[in-house]
């Protein structure tokens, strides 16, 4: 089958810089089988193209984004017909994916992993801030012929909507990110991890509270924050401002192959987000031998209570409680750590792929009945 993936970015020529990796496993698998052109939005600024993971590569570039997607999926089409369009994100994504698939009468699905279905006004955050992105979601989402998500609180959300989904998670490649055993942890201050963009839907400053919080409690800790930076330093000032400057230190962007040793040394991933489908590096964690405390958001809330440790968003009391419950408790870190381990294994890129397919085959067998 030749398949048509739109995505917003994350499929860069290097294959290791402005990269999602679960998307990139996804691509990859189905290449194997399918023909596979991704049609990425905003990757790079000019309109390009290249090959990536098996597959071909084609940049839309800036400007009336939505007509040259859809100008470059027909022209594809007109190549060699697609047989599936397929949205990795609604959004702008989801929409495309739905015209295109509508003009050229092939089947539609999206796939919902992302902000859009929320709307956190108080920091500009989501898909349904204004009326303009809820129609948008809406003709996305009633349009496809199928809706998958990556978790059941967006699934949640999608029921919600009236929208009728099925759960997808995006797995981890465990060829390039191989499983390592739960560990003891070693003498000396706990290592802790926070793999996540600076900004303000990943709430760092809850995150830091509780750093404060847990510090005066006595637990010695050294937390490495690994993202880039896009509040221009407020983070940083505001761990000065907590006394934290000795116990917290921030690695900025990593590569896959440079994240893998900082999350081996970790005792424990913690996660403050308020809003995450995923979020894709609990998985990464837990093939790594490394349990997850975070906010009760995505597959931190679906693991809970027995793979994660879940606590309420915006709540640095809550979160210092469940890092120290977990540090406290050896036993109990690394049952939780075993855990989640079975469970990202159960779930990783290449059940994701089989999914997909198995939703492909599906709306092809059905198509114009």
């Amino acid at each position: 089958m030749k398949l048509a993936l739109v995505v917003p970015g994350g499929v860069d020529r290097s294959g290791e810089m402005r990269v999602i990796p679960a998307v990139l496993a996804l691509i990859e698998r189905l290449s194997r089988g399918h023909e596979v052109h991704v049609f990425a939005l905003h990757q790079e600024a000019v309109a390009d193209s290249w090959k990536l993971a098996g597959a071909t590569i084609h940049n839309v570039g800036d400007g009336w984004t939505h007509l040259r997607g859809l100008v470059a999926i027909r022209a594809e089409h007109r190549r060699g017909p697609f047989g599936m369009v397929q949205a990795i994100f609604s959004g702008p994504c989801g929409l495309i994916a739905v015209a295109a698939a509508k003009l050229l009468r092939v089947p539609c699905t999206v796939h919902v992993t992302g902000g859009e279905l929320v709307a956190l006004r108080d920091i500009g955050y989501g898909g349904r801030l204004s009326w303009k992105g809820r129609l948008r979601e809406r003709l996305a989402l009633r349009g496809a012929d199928a809706v998958t998500a990556t978790s059941a609180p967006v699934i949640e959300l999608l029921h919600a909507l009236g929208i009728r989904a099925q759960r997808v998670p995006l797995g981890v490649d465990l060829r390039k990110w191989p499983p390592l055993a739960p560990r003891p942890r070693h003498e000396g201050p706990a290592r802790l991890v926070h793999i996540a963009s600076l900004n303000r839907v990943k709430d760092q400053a809850t995150l830091l509270h509780a750093l404060a919080r847990l510090a005066k409690t006595g637990v010695e800790f050294e937390m490495d924050i690994v993202g880039t930076d896009t509040l221009q330093g407020a983070i940083a000032g505001l761990v000065h401002e907590l006394g934290l400057d000795h116990r917290v230190r921030f690695l900025g962007f990593k590569t896959q192959r440079e994240l893998r040793p900082v999350v081996e040394s970790a005792d424990l991933l913690v996660m403050s987000s308020r809003h995450e489908a995923g979020p894709f590096v609990l998985l990464e964690a837990a093939v790594a031998g490394v349990p997850t405390v975070g906010t009760t958001v995505g597959h931190i809330a679906e693991w809970a209570p027995s793979a994660a440790l879940a606590v309420p968003v915006g709540n640095p009391e809550r979160l210092a409680d469940a890092i120290h419950t977990l540090l406290a408790d050896e036993a109990l870190r690394l049952r939780v750590a075993r855990a989640a381990q079975c469970r990202a294994l159960s779930e990783d890129a290449d059940y994701t792929a089989r999914m997909f397919e198995t939703l492909y085959q599906r709306l092809a067998g059905g198509f114009g009945r």
